[in-house]
């Protein structure tokens, strides 16, 4: 697989993670932990199911410990984090420190051996971090001393989703097929919170239940296959920057479904995110052939 090819891969994440918002709503009052448990057990099976055919693919589960805290700690630890943000931070001001980790991961892979950091990735990264600032005008409620645990687990969530995006580049050796066991595991984690902290609540019609579903295959589950792939075989700094993109089009389609309302910020932050992305994969758009 070719770095252009696996990249394209990554970029698919973004897309499918994208719909996320507007499924979400679609599945109802679920508690945060149950849905999370509920999908991430569908997203594990979906990558059981890759390995009809594949005896080998089990293998994959077979990795050291490290590889494992990675992997539960990256796709359960984010996910933790970012509802505690929720739950004490209102969603504009959680959002955006959460929209910290596109920038991180350009920056971050600077680290990576034989990755070089350009000053048009920083650039395009930035005009994307003013894009998602721009985004976010307008739905902040000023500061509220109540909502700081909150603000800091947003912002540490973005932290754990670079540095989990990035260290997948450095544990390039572990097949993607061993996604489908952090999946399940993040699915017994969020079941485990769910019990300690929620009240159950199961979806009450069946568009609810395909949405359920829908994230599972989805946002919560082909697309961490994507991401991984991209993360370790593609342009790590390209798709770091291209991530802005995930809040434009999110907001994008709440506006398709009437979930939200066009506006002026949203076209100029367009522009900016989008620019910014295509400067950010110059390398790859302009290449020589």
């Amino acid at each position: 697989m070719t770095p252009r090819t696996a990249t394209l891969i990554g970029l698919t994440a973004i897309l499918m993670w994208s719909l996320l918002s507007v499924m979400t709503v679609a599945t109802g009052k679920i508690p945060a932990f149950q849905l999370a448990a509920m999908t991430f057990a569908i997203g594990g099976v979906v990558g059981l199911l890759t390995w009809i055919g594949r005896s080998e693919a089990a293998k994959s589960l077979r990795q050291p410990l490290v590889v494992w805290v990675v992997g539960v700690g990256g796709l359960f630890g984010y996910h933790a984090l970012y509802f505690l943000a929720l739950r004490f931070a209102p969603p504009a001001e959680a959002g955006l420190l959460n929209y910290l980790w596109p920038l991180l991961i350009v920056l971050f892979s600077s680290f990576l051996p034989g990755e070089r950091l350009a000053m048009h990735h920083i650039i395009g990264a930035v005009l994307g971090l003013v894009g998602t600032v721009l985004l976010f005008a307008g739905n902040t409620s000023g500061f509220v001393p109540g909502a700081v645990p909150g603000l800091i687990a947003a912002f540490i969530a973005a932290f754990v989703w670079a540095s989990y995006s990035v260290l997948s580049r450095r544990l390039k050796a572990v097949p993607t097929d061993a996604v489908a066991g952090f999946c399940l595991a993040t699915a017994i984690l969020a079941a485990l919170m769910h019990g300690l902290l929620e009240t159950t609540v199961w979806p009450k019609t069946n568009v609810q239940w395909l949405s359920v579903i829908a994230l599972g295959i989805g946002p919560v589950g082909a697309a961490f296959y994507a991401w991984d792939i991209g993360m370790k075989r593609g342009d790590i700094r390209v798709l770091g920057a291209a991530s802005y993109a995930t809040p434009l089009l999110s907001t994008g389609f709440l506006i398709a479904a009437g979930f939200a309302k066009a506006s002026t910020n949203i076209a100029i932050a367009a522009i900016l995110i989008a620019g910014g992305g295509l400067i950010a994969a110059k390398d790859m758009v302009l290449r020589k052939r």
